[in-house]
């Protein structure tokens, strides 16, 4: 089983390094790339790296969004993004966005998917089919597991509001605290800044993944006044679109990349209120 040096401690040295709480996703689609990288065989890969290249002094950490390689065959492409960061910017780590999880045998099989075939860092996984399924990716000492609790989008509240009282989502931020093992995280979006508040509340030392800053309207005030923990260190911010997409005719488009990275950058620099 592979063993990579600990992501909560190569985290803590990101956020010093950068000094802020900022991660690039790279949700790249033939869309938002620049035109002369479309029609490339490489094309996935070589924004992927232009992007790195353009952002890495900037960022705590990157997160890659499996689906956008898987779903046009490319995940070999994904693979060689990650090995890239891993060479070239070996400070930085790399969280895979796959969502993974599910019973028994399956379970494992995606830990060894997240962990031995992309390398990854760290790797979001779905809390909703138990613990004992979670426990596979926690068996690779030193990666990180950063489990889903209240996300972005608001048809979540179907399911993770309910029951009012204690609703599901501070039961896995509870469960999550009380592991106490600095590799667990949660997914908390930026949209919902009070349940970011109430998450901070119940796992008051657990670092957060928060999405939903820029393109989806999250407020970067309230993400660090709802979400940071007693240290002022806690979180981690992914902007995705609001980074990486820009004019595709664009001459300068990593330019632009770089400026919007070292915009957000100051934007949850650490000390920030």
């Amino acid at each position: 089983m592979l063993v990579r040096s600990d992501f909560y401690k190569k985290l803590e040295r990101a956020w010093v390094q950068s000094g802020s709480s900022l991660c690039v996703g790279i949700d790249a689609t033939p869309e938002m790339m620049p035109e002369s990288l479309v029609s490339r065989s490489l094309g996935l890969f070589e924004f992927g790296t232009a992007v790195v290249d353009a952002v890495n002094p900037y960022v705590c950490a990157f997160k890659i969004n499996h689906a956008h390689f898987a779903s046009t065959a490319n995940e070999p492409q994904l693979a060689s993004l990650i090995e890239y960061i891993h060479s070239q910017h070996p400070t930085i780590p790399v969280i895979l966005d796959a969502k993974r999880n599910d019973i028994d045998a399956t379970a494992r099989k995606y830990a060894i998917e997240s962990f031995e075939r992309y390398d990854a860092d760290a790797v979001t996984v779905n809390p909703y089919l138990g613990w004992d399924a979670i426990q596979p990716f926690l068996e690779y000492e030193g990666r990180g597991v950063i489990v889903l609790c209240k996300t972005s989008n608001p048809g979540a509240a179907w399911i993770q509001d309910v029951p009012r009282e204690e609703p599901i989502y501070l039961r896995v931020a509870a469960r999550v605290q009380e592991e106490s093992n600095p590799n667990l995280m949660l997914v908390v979006g930026a949209t919902h800044p009070e349940a970011l508040g109430r998450v901070r509340e119940t796992a008051r030392d657990v670092t957060l993944l928060v999405p939903g800053v820029g393109a989806q309207g999250g407020n970067p005030t309230d993400v660090l006044h709802y979400g940071r923990r007693g240290d002022g260190f806690g979180l981690v911010i992914n902007c995705s679109r609001s980074v990486i997409q820009h004019n595709p005719r664009s001459s300068d488009y990593f330019d632009l990349v770089r400026e919007s990275a070292a915009f957000y950058n100051r934007q949850f620099a650490h000390g920030n209120d």
